[in-house]
């Protein structure tokens, strides 16, 4: 988070030296205003941003129970499929015929 406030640092000042560049007798008042007005740009896309990784991380641990979900179920096909194989190894080469 703190990368990012750095990285914005010379936005707010070319903002703020381009205000005071076109206008040659900017008041501190204005010049306060216009500070205010950015870092609270700032503040809102900051907290967007805090609210993205949340997301982002909820969605990776998500991502990541469902592989171990899976991994858990093909281990239990795998066992299945191996306990049918013995069985239909097993059966008798003789019909059954229904009991009735």
């Amino acid at each position: 988070m703190i990368k990012r406030s750095i990285g914005q640092l010379p936005v707010v000042a070319a903002l703020v030296f381009g205000g005071l560049g076109l206008s040659a007798c900017a008041t501190q008042g204005y010049v306060d205003r216009r500070i205010d007005e950015v870092n609270a740009h700032l503040g809102t896309v900051e907290s967007k941003a805090n609210d993205a990784d949340q997301k982002a991380d909820a969605a990776a641990s998500a991502a990541q129970a469902a592989q171990a979900s899976a991994t858990q179920a093909n281990q239990k096909v795998d066992q299945l499929s191996a306990r049918v194989d013995s069985l239909q190894q097993q059966q008798p080469a003789t019909p059954r015929t229904p009991r009735g």
